[in-house]
């Protein structure tokens, strides 16, 4: 089994680096059980879990046609590690916007407020992202008067 350590990244970086080691193994090894993954990222020391944990759990479960996990504490008790069966290559995740700008409208955000928080990437870019994510059902929009606000929608 291959273990990858997220130990001290972000999850922009996190999440980069779990999808390169992920897909280099699914090449190096093809879709079987024995190219199963261990990626550690830490139990989180709140006692409500990580930021890594939860990240990498959302984002596992939005990417099911493409793999197969357990959580660690289903396993051997650990919370701090989720074992990965890779099935099909992953997407290459493009800096990792979509799920920055996700994260961000766990709180609801008018589309000045994320356009603003995320403009080293343009607004035509994240326009298009908002749009994919309102695709994809990960973000709902409501309005509250004339404004609109858009909002992070869970998985499951």
């Amino acid at each position: 089994m291959r273990t990858l350590d997220l130990h001290g990244l972000t999850w922009p970086e996190a999440q980069a680096a779990f999808v390169e080691f992920y897909n280099q193994a699914l090449r190096r090894t093809g879709a079987n059980a024995s190219g199963r993954l261990d990626v550690v990222h830490g139990y989180g020391s709140t006692g409500t879990g990580g930021v890594l944990r939860t990240r990498l759990r959302g984002f596992l479960e939005r990417q099911q046609t493409f793999l197969e996990f357990q959580a660690g504490e289903s396993w051997d008790g650990n919370p701090g590690h989720t074992l990965v069966v890779p099935l099909k290559p992953l997407p290459v995740v493009a800096e990792g916007l979509e799920e920055e700008i996700w994260a961000y409208c766990a709180t609801p955000r008018t589309l000045s407020k994320i356009a603003g928080k995320f403009r080293r990437h343009g607004d035509s870019e994240v326009a298009r992202v908002i749009k994919v994510l309102e695709r994809q059902q990960r973000l709902g929009s409501v309005s509250k008067g004339a404004i609109k606000l858009y909002q992070a929608v869970s998985p499951g």
